[in-house]
């Protein structure tokens, strides 16, 4: 299964340090945290690897190249300027990710999930990772009953973790330009057509300079 990187953000919470470093660059315990994704799925067994570029995206190329010495072929889906969302991102990739299910990851979380599990064919549309709701989401996105992911209704609310394994079917009728990830998704669960897990390990959305701070001083000591 191929995987894709989401990695094109400006990174406007993270300012200044983003001003003139890709945010999937920033170092944590030493490496830029997008080299901790990259070495998760060569464990997995990943091999083919998209990453989608915007702000700075040349710095990300330069940086990573081809993708050999981390064991991976990497691919690059350049966006204009300002980016196209989520939705709009992996829509454009969708050439270069192919007709079979593919799995991504937002390139500025951080997280302890063994990803080889999620190697396989959704029962749907998309599969979901969940996460307990941190303290600057304490609400949730979605609710997960039964196996089973909905906007709304009974069961437990939950934060998406930035992790799924999705079809591409699920950007059918979609047009190409900027526009997000989550309509889509809740036009699915509308559906049925989405299954989730709740992860109970370590997560972190690395969102803000004092997360990045956090997360390296954790790291330091374990990674």
């Amino acid at each position: 299964m191929k995987a894709m990187i989401l990695a094109a953000g400006r990174g406007e919470r993270m300012r200044p340090l983003t001003d003139h470093t890709p945010k999937p660059l920033l170092p944590v315990a030493g490496r830029p945290l997008i080299e901790h994704h990259l070495r998760a799925l060569h464990r997995a067994g990943v091999r083919e690897v998209v990453i989608n570029t915007a702000w700075l995206g040349a710095r990300i190329e330069q940086h990573l190249g081809d993708g050999h010495r981390f064991g991976l072929r990497l691919a690059y889906s350049r966006e204009p300027e300002g980016a196209l969302e989520t939705g709009g991102g992996i829509r454009q990739a969708l050439p270069l990710l192919g007709e079979a299910p593919f799995l991504v990851i937002n390139g500025d979380i951080w997280c302890d999930l063994a990803l080889q599990p999620l190697l396989r064919v959704p029962r749907g549309l998309a599969h979901l990772v969940l996460v307990d709701n941190p303290d600057h989401n304490r609400d949730g996105d979605f609710v997960l009953a039964q196996g089973r992911v909905r906007a709304e209704g009974p069961g437990r609310r939950l934060t998406y973790a930035g992790i799924g394994v999705f079809q591409p079917a699920l950007w059918n009728g979609t047009a190409p330009g900027a526009f997000p990830l989550a309509p889509l998704l809740r036009q699915a669960m509308a559906a049925g057509q989405v299954t989730g897990e709740h992860h109970r390990g370590r997560w972190l959305d690395v969102g803000t300079p004092e997360r990045l701070r956090s997360l390296d001083a954790e790291l330091q000591h374990t990674d």
